[in-house]
Order: structure tokens, then sequence, then C-alpha cells
């Protein structure tokens, strides 16, 4: 019998060889195709594709579209980001109570979330015919929609963990994911802008301007003049991008549940003990790179959430080119996805931290430049530009230096284990609350300067104002959070060697593991 002979020979042979080659045809079943890593990096194009929609243009609808005032602006802005804050640690925690189904642990959250998030998605950017309740319409779907999309990007995340056993193969895939993301952020701000760019917004003579003895009278012929009665135009376009976006989102999910599969074995290769979650936390928070990194990129990212949340506005009134914005905020997101690649060369050639004090400060005079010059387009578009490549460096390093900070964390507690969640996820929750706060307070601010919904034209103290948050209040920003880097340890020679150290521990355990095996061996 063939089954009796190679019995035999594996008896002559001994176990260990064997044991050897069992593992080589295991590692060639594992190894993930093209197919299946384009399929897995199709899934992070939603995150991208709505955030950037809707950081990018939901302040400008809620003011001029949906005609809200900017005090409830502010308040929808602030409770959904910090809402949406909230969510990461929440989802993750319940998705760690999941059972394993016939789909996996994280597919069914993936798949059931899509529809009902593509649907508050929608009803983001839809006007309600309704006198009163608008703001709360806007906050509760607001809020939805992050709590949906969260049920999405979390599971998706962790996902990295289960489509293989093989660690090179999980890198190969983060790669493709990488890049895709990328793409995605382009894919958002030119849909949203280039659809709704073409709709013309009727705007508002500024009353400021109008004899007060005959106000109502020229307010209403100017409304005959400008508004032409109805933003119906406005509306329907918004609804067409939104309606664009959210086809793109559910087409994505379909691509990542029909092409990557979860493997269940792949979550059972720890044997450690699962630590607590808020030991593991008073852990991490106490350590200090995490804490100096943190504080660093917590103010540096501020800058570019301000940026973004403004810009719109801020080319709109303060520069006066309002149907030119959409492709301004284009050239940014261009300008970034072509010069991710240089920073990841700049940073494995002069290291991470000149990276960071490169990368960061190259917008700071780029943008003193458009807040002092006049309005001109042509220098507009060289700050975009400039703006964009400062983006990429923002968007590549934190998640380039946090699993340096996870090294030197595994250093100083070699007997503490599983705790790599807790450093990603505290990051996104400071980053995403504290981009609440400056939404809020920024369009708070609006409202106290005198801003005007719908106006043609802003007063000097909103111009002033939104100067104010897209130069002058970001320049700060960065240089606090530059300053705060020069108390971030981990240079590269201390990298170094944390990752020599590393290897050494690994070298140590995988040879006492051999040793074992080579023991049971013998006794067998």
């Amino acid at each position: 019998m063939a089954g009796g002979g190679g019995a035999e020979r594996a008896r002559a042979g001994g176990l260990l060889p064997p044991a050897r080659r069992q593992p080589r045809r295991r590692e060639s079943r594992e190894r993930l195709s093209v197919c299946s890593k384009l399929c897995y990096a199709v899934g992070g194009a939603p995150y991208q594709i709505t955030g950037c929609a809707l950081g990018f243009f939901l302040q400008i609808y809620l003011l001029d579209v949906a005609q809200l005032d900017p005090f409830s602006a502010s308040i929808i802005l602030f409770v959904g980001r910090a809402w949406d804050a909230v969510t990461d640690p929440m989802v993750g925690f319940f998705i760690s109570k999941t059972s394993w189904t016939r789909f996996g642990r994280l597919m069914p959250w993936i798949i059931f979330s899509t529809p009902f998030a593509v649907i508050s998605y929608f009803l983001i950017w839809f006007v309600p015919d309704i006198s009163r309740g608008q703001v709360m319409w806007y906050l509760v779907f607001y809020c939805v929609f992050q709590t949906l999309v969260t049920c999405f990007h979390v599971p998706y995340s962790a996902l990295t963990m289960f489509i293989s056993r093989e660690q090179s193969e999980r890198d190969s895939a983060t790669a493709y994911r990488m890049t895709v993301e990328v793409l995605g952020t382009v894919l958002g701000t030119a849909i949203q802008g280039q659809i709704v760019g073409k709709a013309v917004t009727p705007c508002i003579e500024n009353a400021l301007f109008i004899d007060k003895a005959n106000s109502s009278v020229a307010m209403e012929e100017l409304n005959m003049t400008h508004d032409t009665g109805s933003l119906t135009d406005t509306r329907n376009a918004y609804m067409i991008a939104a309606g664009v976006i959210g086809g793109l989102y559910i087409l994505c999910a379909v691509v990542l549940s029909v092409g990557v599969r979860e493997k269940r074995e792949s979550s059972e290769l720890r044997s450690d003990e699962p630590v607590s979650f808020f030991r593991g936390l008073k852990l991490v928070m106490n350590h200090g790179a995490y804490i100096k990194l943190i504080a660093g990129f917590l103010f540096t990212s501020l800058a570019f959430m301000l940026l973004e949340g403004n810009f719109a506005l801020f080319c709109t009134y303060t520069l006066g080119f309002r149907n030119e914005f959409q492709n301004i905020l284009l050239a940014i997101m261009l300008s970034a996805t072509l010069t991710i690649p240089l920073w990841q060369w700049f940073l494995t050639r002069f290291g991470k931290k000149m990276a960071v004090y490169v990368g960061i400060s190259s917008a700071i005079p780029f943008l003193i430049m458009v807040a002092v010059l006049d309005s001109n387009l042509i220098v507009t578009y060289i700050v975009a530009v400039a703006a964009g490549i400062s983006v990429a460096a923002a968007f590549l390093l934190p998640w380039s230096m946090l699993p340096d900070v996870i090294d030197d964390f595994k250093l100083q507690h070699p007997d503490s284990h599983g705790h790599e969640a807790i450093f990603f996820s505290f990051y996104v929750f400071f980053t995403k609350f504290t981009s609440g706060v400056s939404l809020g307070i920024s369009t708070l601010s609006l409202d106290f300067a005198g801003y005007q919904t719908r106006g043609c034209s802003q007063p000097s103290d909103v111009n002033f104002t939104l100067k104010m948050l897209v130069s002058a209040v970001p320049v700060g920003l960065i240089l606090l959070g530059l300053l705060l880097f020069k108390l971030y340890p981990i240079d590269e020679e201390k990298r170094r060697k944390n990752k020599k150290a590393l290897q050494d521990l690994r070298e140590e355990s995988n040879s006492s593991s051999e040793s074992d095996n080579t023991e049971l061996a013998s006794i067998v």
C-alpha cells in the first residue's frame, strides 16, 4: 500500500525531517495571490473616500446649502467627530466578544453595516423639508454614519491579522492597502468636488452694504436676482455625489467580502493568556515614548485638520475663488498622493525624526504666503501643492513611527503581550476627538465674527478669522508640535538598537523552542 510505504519511509527518516517539510507545504498554501491582496486593499477605500468628502465639504454644506447658523453647524461637527472618536474603542470591545460564524468573526460586521452606512451617508447630504428639527436631523445621521463606518473600518483594520499566518504576506497586503487608501482620498475629493463644483450655488449680497432704510426691499430684490428662488441644483448635486460615493462604498464592500477569506486558524497562534484591557491601557499610557509621540502628532494633525475643514470657505470668500475651490482641493490631494513615495524614501535615507521636521515644517512658509499676499490664483495653486507635500508626510509618518514605539514597549515589558491594538486605537481616538474640538471651535469663531449664511461676500472680520484658521493658527500648532518632537526619545540610533535587541530575543526564543522539539523527538 502506498500509505504503508510512506509511513515506513517517515520512520526511517526520523521524526524531525517531516516536521520541517510540513511547514513548507503550509507556507506555499498560505501565500496570498495578487488578486486577494487587491481585494483586501479595495476594502480600505470607503473609509478614506467618505472621510475626505465630509472633511472638506460638510462645513460649507451645512452653512451655505442646508442654511444652518454657524453655532448649530459647530455643534454638529463637534459632537459628530467626538462621537466618532468614542465609537472606535467601543466597537473594538464588542468585536472582541463576537463569536465565530461561517463567514468569520470580522466579516459579518463589514457586510451587515454596509447598507445602513450608505443610507445614513446619503441622508447627511439631504436637506429635509422641515422648518424645525434640521439640526437634530444632521446630528443624528452624522453620528449614525460615524458609528456604522467604524463598524466597517475597525474590523477591516483587524482583518490584517486574519488573512494569512505569514508576516511577509501581511506586510505585502498592507502595502497594497496603503496605496489604495491614498488613492481613495483623491477619489473622494475629486468626485465630491467636481460634481458639486458644476452647480452654481446662489448667494445673497451682504446686507451691510445696503441702505438700512430700504433694507427689506433691497434684500427682496437681491434674493430675486441672485437666488432665483431655490438651491435645488446645488442640493441635487450634493445628493448625486453622495449616491456615487455610496455606490462605490457598496462595490468595495462586495469586492472585499468576495475576494478575501478570513482564516480562523490565524488567530489561534498565540497561546498567551488574554490581558486585561484596563491593565494594558495603564501600561501603554505610562510609556513615555508613546505619550510624547501622540503629543507631537496631536498638534501637527490638528493644524492640517483646521486647514482641511476651513479651506473651502477660505477659497470661496477670502480669496474669491468660488468656482475654483474644488480644483484647488484636488491639487492638494494629488500632490499628497504623488509625494508619499518621496517621503518613504526620505525617512529610510535620513531618519523618521528628520522627515518629521522637514516634511511638516515645509508647509509653514506657504501658509504664511497665502495669508499675506493678495488674492492670486497661481499662488494659491502653488500653496495647495506645497500643502499637499506636507499632508503626505503627516499622513505617512504616524503609522511609520508607531511600530517603533511598540518595539520599544516590548523591550521594556517583555512579558506583556497583546497591546498593539491599544496603541493604534487610542492614537486614532485622540486624533478624532481633537479634530472635533477644532472644527467646533473654528465654526463657532466664524459665528462670533458675523458669518452670513449664503452671502456672496463676508464681513472683514470673517475674512480675517478664516485667514487665522488656515494660516496663523496652523503655523502655531505645527511649531508647537515640532517642539514637542524634540522630547521624542526614539531616534535612528535607538531604533536600530531596539531592532537588534528584539531580533536577539526572537532568536533566543526560537532556539529554545527548537531545543524543546529536539528533546521531545528524542523521547519519542
